[in-house]
């Protein structure tokens, strides 16, 4: 979709997707101006938009994920299955999770951009489809309301990268994690408590207050890289509070606080699951993201399972390629017809994919410099990307600085070989 917003979602799948007859979201206008090899965007000020509560009566289903960043700036993510059983129109919406109990004070990563790419299985994992992606907005909330047909979907979560991303601001004071009394006996201090209540509400995806085994190998593959057993789990629940043959918040605690004896009061492998789970030595959560996921369906109930943890790479790689060449603006770079820039812009974000025909790799020299109130997720505004051979991948996303501002994309393009 373009600059100029259009207030129904379409793809290419009419199949598979039919525009919501219902005007549940409302795009604010903008204006597009192009000038040789370069493209501006500029939008106007903060929006806000009207979501019209008719989904009450729809049966509903809900998960929870996470975006975490590596070390290399790489994000990982949850990714999910989902089930419709019969054709149906479906409702759904991704925003990140806030855990702040403070009233007026919400958690500082509701600013992350999120997105859900939807892709439906033919015959076997390996041939998905893209269906759409959540392209609407309402404040932190991306949706997508329309019609889809029964079968198996994959959910593929996406960030851009250009607000989760590695922070340069140092941590000089490091939070104590546990202490003893006067008897010598180990307590988890007061501060890593209510960390680790933070933690179980991400990893408990369901959000029935308990962790299954599926949820807390989720867990312990992100900060151990291995899988809890059978065996080992049920020696977990002989030993620690459970409920229904899941692991209670109180016995998460207690796991946690017997590996900290296990160490001798040492906290360096509690530091590890911490920075694994993306926290600071001030216990504060910088490198990863809690989101939440909720879907509604008018005919049937909904099924959702997280079944990956991976990295947004791949087949999210390939789905952004596709709906920004379905649904973009393509621009041949002048004096090379085989090079071709397609730009997807909204109110939220620009994304821009790079297109190349020829039979040869291609090196694409980006400026970004004349660019106003703008961040991308490369974090530089002069690089350059090697597309090979026939091929598409994406060369950048852009989103304002500050959304309540006028921001100005002016990109600029040149083959350097």
């Amino acid at each position: 979709m373009g600059a100029n917003g259009n207030q129904n979602s379409k793809l290419t799948e009419p199949n598979l997707i039919k525009p919501c007859p219902v005007n549940l979201w409302h795009w604010p206008r903008g204006s597009i101006s192009t000038s040789k090899n370069s493209s501006i965007f500029e939008f106007p000020k903060w929006h806000k938009w009207c979501l019209l509560p008719v989904y009450q009566d729809w049966q509903y289903m809900q998960s929870k994920g996470c975006f975490f960043l590596e070390e290399d700036g790489e994000i990982i993510s949850h990714q999910y299955r989902m089930q419709i059983t019969q054709r149906s129109m479906v409702y759904l919406t991704i925003k990140p999770l806030n855990l702040s109990q403070v009233e007026g004070k919400p958690s500082p990563w509701l600013s992350v951009d999120t997105a859900l790419y939807i892709l439906k299985e033919n015959e076997s994992q390996a041939n998905l489809q893209l269906v759409c992606f959540t392209e609407l907005r309402n404040r932190e909330v991306f949706g997508w309301t329309g019609e889809l047909g029964p079968g198996i979907y994959w959910l593929i979560p996406s960030t851009t990268g250009c607000r989760l991303r590695k922070k340069i601001k140092p941590v000089t004071d490091e939070a104590q994690l546990v202490y003893r009394d006067e008897t010598g006996k180990l307590f988890l201090t007061k501060e890593f408590k209510s960390t680790l209540s933070d933690i179980f509400e991400v990893i408990d995806l369901d959000g029935n207050g308990l962790l299954s085994l599926e949820e807390y190998n989720f867990f312990e593959l992100r900060t151990s890289g291995e899988k809890c057993d059978e065996d080992a789990w049920a020696v977990c629940r002989e030993n620690f509070d459970t409920k229904r043959n899941e692991l209670t918040r109180q016995g998460f605690m207690d796991l946690n606080l017997m590996e900290a004896n296990d160490r001798e009061g040492d906290p360096c492998d509690l530091w590890v699951t911490l920075h694994s789970m993306g926290y600071n030595k001030a216990l504060e959560l910088t490198e990863a993201c809690p989101f939440v996921i909720d879907i509604y369906a008018e005919k049937c109930k909904p099924k959702i399972k997280a079944v990956h943890m991976e990295a947004c790479s791949g087949q999210l790689e390939k789905a952004i390629c596709k709906s920004v060449l379905s649904n973009g603006d393509a621009k041949v770079m002048d004096g090379y017809e085989n090079i071709i820039v397609h730009t997807y812009s909204c109110d939220t974000w620009i994304t821009s994919v790079i297109e190349n025909k020829s039979d040869e790799k291609v090196i694409i020299h980006i400026n970004n410099e004349l660019s106003k109130n703008c961040v991308n997720n490369r974090g530089l505004n002069i690089f350059a990307v090697e597309v090979g051979p026939k091929s598409t991948m994406v060369c950048q996303h852009v989103m304002p600085l500050n959304e309540r501002q006028e921001w100005i994309y002016y990109c600029i393009y040149s083959l350097i070989s």
